[in-house]
């Protein structure tokens, strides 16, 4: 009786003790944050933080790695349907995929996070970075106004070349082409030289479509690019068939690589990298993978060359990534101090140096290498599709992108590819109807 006894006193120490411990673990925080993504190239970084974190706070944090970003988003929307999302995750996709997660409360409104204490978690941010995750008052998407996303680097897509091959061209190395016929007027010397000019992944097809959404900025203005997606002004209208010639132009000058409309960006990269092309058309992640590539490589960034005065050439920039806080979440309260932990200036820096990527944090820019620092001075111009309030239709997208390519290898001309887009663009007008 007596050692069931003292067996019975021990079965209750153990489970009044690990009550006990509960209660003050609950008081304290959660045992372990999980957190979903899909950069590959950022996952040691992220690992090494998460271990700094732990040491300082005893709160485990576990980065979870799905790649290609194609896994990473079909996981995220079988979460969704089995009601599994982890606490800390991004959405990858078009602005009304972000808004149908926000209006389905899957995510957080960070708004009353962001301007607490005289919004000083907000004012670490560029501006423009944390406008990719923001909804405005009237947007098109009837998400109600707030901050729905936290940037944890940010990055713009440009032009970069080579300083020694366009110093071989006859040019001034620190001096690239400013102008659409500067550049135009190279298409000579690179045959002559027998180097492969522009390479850029335009096989897949929205980087094509990116730059040309910075040129329909530069020709006809932001105001018009927006009355257009909102159906006002027709892709038909003489400033797109513009736009559109600019791709058949750049084909018959030789100023575009072999192969660019079928070209994946990995290869573009790698010929870029290897000193084969003179011009890449890419994002600031770049500098990173260049400098795995080729570490020795003399390079930098620049706007694409200019067709018009009349309005400033405008490139894709902004949030690189960015991460959400799952509002079902019972950690979404320390999740959120971890990303407010994760994104302060210390450990922004460390990304910044250890990864090659633009910090979001305005106080994290110091000793970044050169070539990252010129794509830094395009957020200026930057611009994004995220943050315009309307959003073009994926099927006129695709349509206006497979034309681009057709112009390039001279199946279409820029009327036909500019009609075909608009008929296609009136259906799906009619449809909303």
């Amino acid at each position: 009786m007596k050692l069931f006894f003292r067996f019975g006193v021990i079965i209750l120490s153990v489970f009044l003790l690990s009550n006990i411990l509960g209660c003050a673990q609950e008081a304290n925080g959660p045992a372990r944050i999980t957190v979903w993504h899909w950069m590959t190239d950022r996952d040691a970084a992220f690992q090494e933080l998460a271990k700094r974190y732990e040491a300082s706070t005893g709160i485990k944090v576990n980065f979870e790695l799905y790649a290609p970003s194609d896994q990473y988003s079909q996981k995220v929307r079988a979460a969704v349907q089995g009601e599994t999302l982890p606490d800390i995750f991004g959405v990858l996709g078009e602005p009304r995929d972000f808004a149908s997660f926000v209006k389905a409360g899957y995510i957080l409104d960070l708004t009353p996070y962001m301007d607490e204490n005289n919004s000083a978690w907000r004012n670490k941010f560029f501006a423009k970075a944390l406008a990719v995750d923001e909804f405005s008052e009237g947007n098109s998407y009837g998400v109600k106004p707030g901050t729905y996303g936290v940037p944890i680097d940010i990055m713009t897509i440009q032009m970069v070349y080579n300083k020694a091959l366009l110093k071989k061209l006859g040019l001034n190395p620190d001096c690239p082409p400013r102008t659409f016929a500067e550049f135009l007027d190279l298409g000579k010397k690179l045959k002559e030289a027998k180097l492969q000019g522009l390479v850029s992944g335009w096989g897949e097809a929205w980087m094509i479509s990116c730059l040309a959404n910075n040129y329909a900025f530069n020709i006809m203005g932001k105001d018009k690019v927006l009355a257009t997606i909102r159906g006002e002004v027709p892709y038909t209208d003489p400033d797109w068939i513009k736009v559109l010639d600019l791709f058949r132009q750049m084909q018959e000058s030789g100023v575009l690589a072999d192969g660019v409309v079928t070209m994946i960006n990995k290869t573009a990269e790698q010929l870029f990298a290897n000193e084969k092309a003179v011009f890449a058309f890419n994002g600031s992640w770049c500098v990173n993978v260049y400098k795995a590539m080729n570490p020795s490589l003399d390079y930098a960034a620049m706007l694409p060359p200019k067709v018009s005065d009349k309005f400033p050439m405008a490139v894709w920039g902004g949030a690189g990534s960015s991460f959400m806080v799952n509002a079902n979440s019972k950690n979404k309260e320390a999740a959120v101090s971890f990303l407010k932990w994760f994104t302060d200036t210390d450990q922004q820096t460390y990304l910044a140096q250890v990864t090659n990527n633009l910090p979001a944090n305005k106080e994290s820019l110091r000793n970044i290498p050169e070539a990252l620092k010129s794509f830094f001075k395009a957020m200026d111009n930057s611009t994004h599709p995220s943050i315009w309030g309307v959003s073009e239709s994926p099927t006129v997208i695709e349509t206006l992108n497979k034309g681009l390519q057709s112009i390039i290898i001279g199946e279409k001309t820029p009327e036909q590819v500019a009609a075909q887009v608009q008929r296609v663009k009136e259906r799906e007008l009619a449809k909303k109807r």
